[in-house]
């Protein structure tokens, strides 16, 4: 898997570009990976409605839940399906909303400087093997293709978001992260040993 830091765009992946996006602020680069967590309708998986919401045609009457999400505007750079497909929606130099009020090491903003990743899970049910070794070939290219990216700055957006957010959640293997990723001691949540 390559990414050609002048698009933005990554091989062997599925487009969906998403209107759900802006400009970085002048200067920024990315500098931290965002891991998060997503169903629709929660706790199922498969289906388009992912996507959709992404896209802003989620059909927000089809399905209890859907309500409280009408109106929102969303996205992540890609998305990680359970079986390893990879789709991405919006160029990593450009900023994708999915951190929310967030913070990590003091600095607020965290969609001005990072890149988010969705794997399509929920908080208590482990993620597929398929998805973390495709995570793990992700972040090694995104670290291959932005300087300022490395191991050390993978975090959950539980850890940006505390008390706000809980995924990707305990199920979410850090330690096999790590393990993919050949990281050492600096690996995860700000630094920090990751839970695990």
């Amino acid at each position: 898997m390559k990414i050609d830091p002048a698009s933005g765009w990554m091989s062997r992946a599925r487009r969906a570009p998403s209107p759900h996006c802006d400009d970085r602020p002048a200067g920024v680069a990315p500098e931290l990976v965002v891991v998060h967590g997503i169903s629709l309708p929660p706790g199922e998986f498969g289906g388009d409605d992912i996507e959709r919401l992404f896209a802003g045609t989620l059909d927000c009457d089809a399905h209890p839940y859907y309500a409280r999400l009408r109106g929102l505007r969303v996205s992540a750079h890609a998305l990680i399906r359970r079986g390893g497909t990879l789709l991405q929606f919006v160029p990593f130099h450009r900023r994708a909303w999915h951190a929310g009020e967030s913070a990590w090491r003091g600095r607020a903003r965290c969609n001005d400087f990072s890149i988010g990743i969705e794997l399509e899970g929920a908080d208590d049910v482990p993620y597929a093997a398929a998805q973390m070794r495709a995570l793990a070939a992700l972040i090694r290219a995104l670290c291959a293709a932005y300087p300022g990216l490395d191991p050390a700055r993978v975090v959950g957006h539980s850890d940006i978001a505390p008390g706000r957010r809980t995924d990707p959640g305990p199920a979410f293997d850090w330690a096999l992260l790590r393990r993919l990723l050949g990281a050492g001691s600096g690996f995860g949540a700000g630094g920090a040993e990751p839970p695990g």
